[in-house]
């Protein structure tokens, strides 16, 4: 008998707990598509279009895998050989999980997997020069999170890390492979980790103390300190955003929204923007589930790299 991963574990509980009054769900990554651009919101989750795996996004999953399982050694054997150690096997199990990745490498040119591995392990060794993993014990790692807002909202999404100091304040980390910020991407970053921050408030009433920021590439930390009074002002803009993504559902209105992010678009060629055409709106697309996004995987660690 194959077990049930981890994840899928927690994915079912989640639902399972869904109280009757919930009538729709959204995650930190679709939210942001949102506020990037509308078509592209539609294009993920309405058309539900199929995106190539950028090598980028396989480095920043194969990354968070490695961070996750290094936690489960014992803390002294938290070093950087013992993290290099686990990128070729960590990569094995999400190629056979995800069997797509294999195909961003030409199995004739073997030096292209080990380069990206030996990049892989490069950002690490970014991380080990920011934290040392063997004076901390996380409290939660890759753990889904979930409230309801306006009693009929699902937030929910999966935290890179969750730190527990002894008298009970709370540290979100979030693992980020690219560059050092930028402010567009800063700006994304920060509002998924209030995402989380809202979720933590609503359902332990206690506000983080710190949603951290680990970009690993450049080795810098970016911390930020949230307050109640601002998390009730963002618990507002969530809101209002659903209410946005539900207008222009019943509109079939989700017009694009240029910016400097096109650049790493999957869709330009549905895009009018770039002289595309969108395919026709799904008929379904009223009358489906709203929880359908709740009852998905939401994006897998690293997928927003």
């Amino acid at each position: 008998m194959t077990a049930e991963p981890v994840i899928d574990q927690q994915q079912a509980r989640a639902t399972a707990e869904v109280p009757a009054t919930v009538r729709a769900s959204l995650s930190p990554s679709r939210a942001a598509d949102f506020k990037t651009c509308p078509l592209l919101y539609r294009f993920r989750s309405i058309d539900r279009l199929p995106e190539r795996p950028s090598v980028e996004q396989a480095r920043g999953t194969l990354v968070h895998a490695v961070l996750e399982r290094l936690f489960d050694l014992p803390a002294a054997g938290r070093t950087p050989e013992a993290a290099g150690d686990l990128v070729a096997p960590q990569w094995d199990r999400l190629v056979a999980e995800q069997p797509e990745l294999a195909a961003l490498f030409d199995a004739a040119d073997p030096d292209g997997t080990a380069e990206f591995l030996r990049s892989a392990s490069g950002l690490l060794g970014g991380y080990f020069a920011v934290e040392d993993p063997r004076r901390l014990e996380p409290a939660e790692r890759e753990a889904l999170i979930s409230a309801v807002v306006d009693d009929e909202l699902l937030i929910r999404g999966y935290l890179d890390r969750l730190d527990v100091a002894p008298d009970g304040a709370l540290r979100v980390v979030d693992y980020k492979t690219g560059g050092a910020p930028r402010e567009a991407f800063e700006a994304r970053a920060l509002f998924q980790l209030k995402f989380y921050a809202l979720v933590l408030w609503r359902t332990r009433g206690v506000v983080p103390r710190v949603l951290r920021l680990l970009y690993l590439k450049d080795a810098e930390v970016c911390d930020y300190t949230p307050d109640a009074e601002e998390l009730a002002r963002f618990e507002r803009t969530v809101v209002a955003l659903w209410q946005a993504i539900e207008t222009a559902t019943a509109r079939q209105d989700f017009r694009p929204r240029p910016s400097r992010l096109c650049d790493w678009c999957n869709h330009q060629a549905l895009c009018p923007s770039f002289g595309g055409t969108p395919p026709p709106f799904p008929a379904a697309a009223a009358s489906a589930d709203p929880l359908v996004d709740a009852r998905s995987r939401p994006s897998p660690p690293g997928a927003d790299e």
